[in-house]
């Protein structure tokens, strides 16, 4: 009976909350005055006045309880943490004074889905969370802490994420924040993604590693909007999922704008607040916008979004079409270590490699074909890439690389597509016919500079070496020392010369494990390829 009436209680509050007007549920709070800031123009537009918290506040009156999770999605070594073995990762994660330590994933340089979160009640009347994330490898005398963060404070600080989180707004910020210009410092690993090298240590032993994490609150209706910033700032209803609403018609959903508009940041002169780089309810053109110049536009970056795109962090997204086997076992396929190799490369300079080879939706598997015709690839690309639809999103978001047995003039080259007399310079094409022969020839040689002997690592080196090579090609890469012809031997002409340009677009390096682009740190004749790389350069149009 207790239980019924406390039922019938409980649905009489919900009712009549229901029926208040937004502007009685507001008032418990009082009017200041925060930042608006607009982000196709990167300056201060105007202020607005909007609702600020106060000490007092119950920041959800329809949750008995706020809880806030931290949820680990993903970690990876970028660099060897252990002489001997592979790393034996464990998570710390503090939630104001609540720790909570996570169990050991033992000998691994990889949890792709550690599935381990942590929960911890939060005061209802205080707006700030503080929160760390700390990761460590576990030894049998001291375990190591690892690097997952930018270099501040002491040794312990310089490698541990602290984060303030807002139960008000639902967002986080410290070692870890989104946006760019001058408001707020552009974070290049991304929101929800920490990085190790973020102090300028990616060519040092620095036990640096790559943690992915999302933190979460309780929230009554399930949309991702606490109850604070819908009645206070959006005036939607707390008891109404509004997931998949467009209130200004832009093409992103509310919820997505909020993740990513949503900022805070301290000011030059000492106030703090929260403003907006993207607004929910101000029409942006995100057609137009693509602040981290990656070539994936705002809208194209929310369509990438579930295999974890940031619209302020660069992503590049490659789908690999590979042939069928013939019938003697002609041919192979990419080793999944090459991925690892290539992702790690990336990373450490905050570009997140995405390949889709049949995990993202894509990544079709073509008839095996011995002798490859001149139109065979413009073919394959419009019937398995575009699946012969002109206006396919891909298109522009994707690179394409066909993986096939054999082509008569050359073992890899990047080419064109031409769709409607829209250009584009994003296809590439590797043999594996060559690539699997490069992998055996001179074992020690090769093996001594890839520092393995192990047979599949070296084929996984040789592919990551030739994907690397020529995703440069597409992204205009364009050294004195790429492609550069009698650079491989001692006794030809260029060897010595280009000696310096340790990158794997030089012929030299290519294939015997430089699996990196030049910084141009190495002497003359060396090129920063990293700083001139331009990921825009594949899309339809961009230089044609």
């Amino acid at each position: 009976m207790k239980k019924k009436v406390a039922t019938m209680l409980y649905a009489f509050v919900i009712v009549a909350l229901m029926a208040l007007p937004t502007s009685i549920l507001a008032q418990q709070t009082q009017s200041t005055i925060f930042i608006k800031h607009s982000k196709e123009v990167y300056d201060l537009v105007h202020q607005r006045n909007v609702i600020a918290p106060t000490s007092d506040n119950d920041f959800d009156p329809l949750d008995e309880n706020i809880i806030v999770t931290v949820t680990i999605n993903e970690i990876r070594a970028l660099k060897t943490i252990d002489l001997t073995s592979n790393p034996d990762f464990y998570v710390k994660v503090k939630i104001n004074d609540n720790e909570s330590i996570s169990n050991v994933w033992q000998d691994t340089k990889y949890v792709e889905a550690p599935n381990w979160s942590v929960s911890s009640e939060v005061p209802k009347d205080k707006e700030l969370v503080n929160i760390t994330i700390e990761l460590w490898d576990k030894n049998s005398n001291i375990d190591g802490l690892c690097d997952i963060s930018p270099d501040s404070g002491n040794f312990s600080q310089a490698r541990t994420a602290e984060l303030i989180y807002s139960i008000a707004a639902g967002i986080w910020w410290g070692d870890d924040s989104k946006g760019i210009g001058d408001f707020q410092a552009y974070d290049l690993s991304g929101y929800g993604r920490l990085n190790g090298c973020d102090d300028n240590s990616i060519y040092q032993q620095d036990r640096d590693c790559e943690l992915w994490f999302t933190i979460t609150q309780t929230d009554f209706d399930g949309d991702g909007l606490p109850y604070w910033i819908e009645v206070n700032e959006y005036n939607t209803s707390p008891l109404v999922d509004n997931r998949g609403e467009d209130p200004d018609h832009d093409g992103l959903p509310i919820e997505y704008e909020h993740q990513w508009g949503c900022s805070y940041t301290e000011w030059h002169h000492g106030e703090s607040g929260y403003y907006w780089i993207y607004d929910p309810f101000v029409w942006e053109n995100h057609t137009a916008l693509d602040p981290e110049q990656d070539g994936l536009n705002n809208i194209e970056e929310y369509k990438t979004s579930q295999w974890g795109s940031d619209p302020f962090r660069k992503d590049i997204f490659i789908e690999i079409d590979q042939m069928e086997l013939g019938p003697n076992g002609e041919g192979a396929f990419v080793p999944t270590q090459a991925y690892d190799l290539l992702r790690d490369s990336y990373a450490k300079h905050n570009i997140v490699w995405h390949i889709d080879d049949g995990r993202l939706g894509g990544g079709e598997r073509i008839p095996f074909k011995e002798i490859i015709e001149n139109n065979d690839m413009n073919d394959w690309y419009w019937n398995y890439f575009m699946h012969g639809n002109a206006s396919y999103w891909r298109r522009g978001v994707f690179r394409w690389c066909i993986i096939s047995y054999n082509y008569t003039f050359a073992k890899g080259f990047t080419f064109g597509s031409n769709i409607n007399g829209s250009y584009a310079i994003d296809c590439f094409f590797l043999s594996t016919k060559y690539h699997e022969m490069r992998a055996k020839i001179f074992p020690l040689i090769d093996g001594i500079h890839r520092r393995t002997f192990n047979r599949e690592m070296n084929r996984a080196y040789v592919y990551a070496g030739g994907i690397m090579h020529e995703t440069g090609h597409t992204s205009n890469i364009r050294a004195p020392g790429v492609d550069a012809d009698k650079s491989i031997w001692p006794w030809q002409v260029n060897y010595w010369r280009f000696a310096p340009y340790k990158s794997c677009m030089h012929y030299r390096y290519i294939y015997r494990g430089v699996i990196d682009y030049s910084d141009g740190s190495h002497g003359k004749n060396d090129y920063d390829d990293w700083g001139t790389i331009d990921l825009t350069y594949f899309n339809p149009g961009r230089h044609w």
